[in-house]
Parts: C-alpha cells; sequence; structure tokens
C-alpha cells in the first residue's frame, strides 16, 4: 500500500499513492462504522482489508467524495458480515457481549461518540436488523444524508428516511434515558472495587436498580454465566460469589468504549472486563465479558472517530 523514494533521495520524505492516503486519512473513521455495526474488532478489522482491496481497484478520476465513497464500501462489507455474524450467534454458547475496546481519551470527550460505543448502546443496536442498525449508525452517529446512505444500503432516500425514523424510535425506547457521565460511572465502578476489597457488598447493592440484569460472555471457553440474572437478590448472589475469588488489586481501572470500567487481570493478562449501564443514578445493567478472543484489543488503546 505504500510506495517509497527511490534510493537517490534518501532525504525525501516517504509518499503515499492518493487510494492509500484517503483510506490512511479516513482509516479511524471506517473502523469506528464498523465496529458499531458490528460489536466485533475482528470483524471490523475484516471488513476494513476487504474495503481496502475494492478501494485499491477503484479509478479515483471517477470519485467525487471520497470520504463517502470509502463509507459506502465499509458499509456494504459490514452488512455482509453482519448477517453472517447473525447465523453466527445462533450457535453461540450463552450470551454474546460486544467486544471491548481500550479507547483513547478523546473519545470519552465526544459526548456522542463514547454514547454511540459504550457497551449499553451496542448491545440496543443488537435488536434492530441489519439494515436498521446501519441507518441508524449512518444517520444519528456519522449525520449522513439520506442520499449518501442509501447509496451504502442501497435503498432510495425515501425509504432510508422511514428505515431512519422506525430505528430511533426503537432504540429511544431500549437505550439508557440520558446520557450518563463519566463521574456517575466511575462512583458505581468503585463501589464494585470497595465490595472486592473488603468483601462488604452494601454499597453496590444500594447502587443496583430492583430490575438490574446481569450478562456475562464466556464464550464457551471459559466460566460465566450462560442466561441473563435478572433482580437485586440474584445479581447480588453471582457477585457476591464472584467477587470472593477476586484479589481486589488485579482490579484496574480502564477507559472501555468511551466510558468507566474495569479490567480483572489474571497474572498480568485481562480475565475479564467489568461495563456497567446506569439509569436515573442506579445500575440497570452488568457486563462481564470473559471470552478470550474478545480481549485482545485491551493491550493498546484504539483510536475511533466520526
Amino acid at each position: 500500500m505504500m510506495s517509497r523514494s527511490g534510493a537517490g533521495d534518501t532525504g525525501r520524505a516517504e509518499r503515499m499513492d492518493p487510494a492509500t492516503e484517503a483510506f490512511v486519512a479516513h482509516r479511524n473513521l471506517l473502523f469506528t462504522v464498523a465496529y458499531e455495526m458490528l460489536g466485533s474488532a475482528a470483524d471490523a478489522e475484516d471488513v476494513l482489508q476487504e474495503t481496502w482491496l475494492r478501494w485499491a481497484s477503484v479509478d479515483l478520476d471517477t470519485v467525487h467524495d471520497r470520504r463517502a465513497y470509502l463509507v459506502r464500501i465499509t458499509t456494504r462489507q459490514a452488512l455482509l458480515r453482519l448477517r453472517t455474524l447473525g447465523r453466527r450467534k445462533e450457535s453461540y454458547v450463552g450470551t454474546w457481549l460486544p467486544e471491548p475496546l481500550l479507547t483513547t481519551p478523546d473519545v470519552a470527550e465526544d459526548v456522542v461518540l463514547a454514547d454511540s460505543v459504550s457497551m449499553a448502546m451496542l448491545l440496543v443496536l443488537e435488536t434492530l436488523t441489519p439494515t436498521e442498525r446501519a441507518v441508524f449508525v449512518l444517520r444519528d452517529v456519522f449525520d449522513l444524508g439520506y442520499g449518501e446512505i442509501a447509496g451504502a444500503v442501497d435503498k432510495s432516500p425515501a425509504t432510508v428516511r422511514q428505515i431512519a425514523h422506525r430505528a430511533r424510535a426503537h432504540v429511544a425506547a431500549r437505550r439508557p434515558r440520558e446520557v450518563v457521565s463519566a463521574a456517575e460511572t466511575r462512583h458505581a465502578l468503585e463501589a464494585f472495587q470497595r465490595a472486592a476489597d473488603t468483601g462488604d457488598l452494601q454499597d453496590l447493592l444500594d447502587l443496583l436498580a430492583p430490575d438490574v440484569v446481569f450478562l456475562g460472555d464466556g464464550g464457551g471457553v471459559v466460566r460465566a454465566v450462560l442466561s441473563p440474572v435478572v433482580g437485586v437478590g440474584k445479581v447480588a448472589a453471582v457477585l457476591a460469589a464472584g467477587l470472593a475469588r477476586i484479589d481486589a488489586a488485579s482490579l484496574q481501572h480502564a477507559q472501555i468504549n468511551g466510558y468507566p470500567a474495569l479490567v480483572l487481570r489474571v497474572d498480568g493478562e485481562p480475565d475479564t472486563v467489568v461495563a456497567v449501564r446506569i439509569d436515573d443514578g442506579r445500575i440497570t445493567g452488568l457486563y462481564a465479558v470473559r471470552n478470550p478472543a474478545k480481549l485482545s484489543h485491551l493491550e493498546r488503546e484504539t483510536a475511533l472517530r466520526r
């Protein structure tokens, strides 16, 4: 993808060809589009590879807007992958949770972006059809015009407008009721850490909503709850059993998907990511990702862009 200067031009800076330059310039945006559609960094990377292969064969003289063209290719490839991923999830052992990302600090500063990639929102997006998800992400997160989206999903602008309205209503009924501050999320996680440190769960239990849901994802590889645990009493029992086995010193605060979260490390390796959903000051969702295949993006920060 890169072209180098000749041996006699060692003082000349390395230059990219126009196709590579455009792809590199928009790569973080394209990854974000694919990740928000798929909830999987590994699949998003595969989509970007497919996008590059198609982009490299395009006649750039025919492209009016390179960013829009790249987003369209990425969206189409992500839709194909999303339908395949849906079939894979049908045979997934236990609950499927999105792949957590260690995100750069600037993600948290973009409130819309952080909210859109939060574990809670990605789970809401899972309830949309593939086309609804693509339209919602492109319109409400990336603010693309209906005409641009129409070209990406092979629908008319009028149909895209209808899909966007339907998807927006669906998401609004299921998303957290308000954008939660990082401080509020951190407060809940500190109660979680104190419970691990002292064995006293009361502060944590006081933060749990009556209908709190605990979800675990072990992928059939490591131990995790296989189905949602609902209600304070049942969730408290799961937390008590789990926290009793944890060394509090191995719990580290981290910026995961734009929000504070906890990473449990065992022998220096990531073992579990714990994220929370908060509504009206109470924890309504607890998510524990343990599948080792989903923890590979915790050793380096991932840059996301809108």
